[in-house]
């Protein structure tokens, strides 16, 4: 069920989906750990990977996915050699792959970056077929299970490919995407690796350039430093507006499913966080 529950003032910061007051976390400390990742050289952050690829067994589904030619349509760069990170470099529009779809390459266009096991972003492209939905993923089980659900649901709007989605990012040019979607990232909890978080002011400057005017950032996490800091980084950011007012968390959305991890941590009390940032 859809949270309607307010965003809460900057003083009194809560996590949506829960009545439990947020951790003291001191958000002048995560302002300080920001800038001190801020004076990193721009060049050297986009040179430090975001995730850390794991081997991890293939369901049969998956397996026959990545690898039957008849999921090519669904995978952009399908019939690679397994167990290794996609090629991005030859990809520099990513309408263009739904050329000989129905919605043909002027429907609005969703990035969703770590897409997981697919699930979210297949019910996301079924429920909204008037837009184009590209995921990009480098874990190999959740590749071909997104593959393997659209093409059982006949979808024509999603494409997913593995792959880096800075190197992608960087292959696009400005003003190419309606939306990008960031779901449930690594929160990477320790302190000496917050450079290898998603929301960095340097990396989502690169997803600012991307954007359309009025195209919308979308993010969501369990983790509730990653909340704040994602908070701290984006309301500082000239190229954002908060849709909640500055220092406010959203309530989620009802186009955004609820995943399972989720709803599990909802059983335990454990809240989500989700942040809706529109480029001006």
């Amino acid at each position: 069920m859809t949270n309607t529950q307010q965003p809460t003032p900057k003083s009194s910061l809560a996590p949506v989906g829960g009545d439990r007051q947020t951790p003291d976390i001191s958000r002048n400390a995560i302002s300080q750990e920001i800038q001190s990742l801020n004076c990193t050289p721009a060049k050297y952050s986009h040179a430090i990977a975001t995730f850390m690829r794991r081997r991890t067994h293939l369901s049969q589904y998956a397996q026959k996915a990545l690898t039957d030619p008849s999921f090519a349509p669904y995978i952009i760069n399908h019939g690679k050699v397994l167990g290794k990170l996609g090629d991005v470099s030859n990809i520099h529009d990513l309408q263009v792959l739904f050329k000989d779809t129905p919605n043909k390459e002027n429907a609005p266009l969703t990035l969703e970056i770590g897409f997981g096991m697919g699930d979210s972003l297949v019910k996301m492209a079924q429920a909204d077929r008037t837009r184009n939905f590209v995921g990009i993923e480098v874990h190999e089980p959740g590749i071909g299970r997104a593959a393997y659900l659209a093409h059982e649901l006949g979808l024509t709007n999603l494409k997913v490919l593995n792959g880096d989605a800075i190197a992608l990012l960087n292959n696009l040019p400005d003003e190419h995407l309606d939306t990008v979607q960031l779901y449930f990232p690594d929160p990477w909890q320790k302190k000496r690796h917050y450079k290898r978080r998603f929301v960095t002011t340097d990396r989502m400057t690169l997803v600012a350039d991307k954007l359309k005017i009025g195209g919308i950032f979308h993010s969501a996490t369990d983790w509730e430093h990653y909340a704040l800091w994602m908070l701290e980084v984006l309301d500082n950011m000239a190229a954002f507006d908060n849709l909640a007012g500055k220092g406010n968390f959203s309530p989620r959305p009802d186009f955004r499913p609820a995943t399972k991890f989720e709803k599990r941590g909802a059983d335990y009390g454990r809240a989500s966080w989700d942040l809706l940032y529109q480029k001006v």
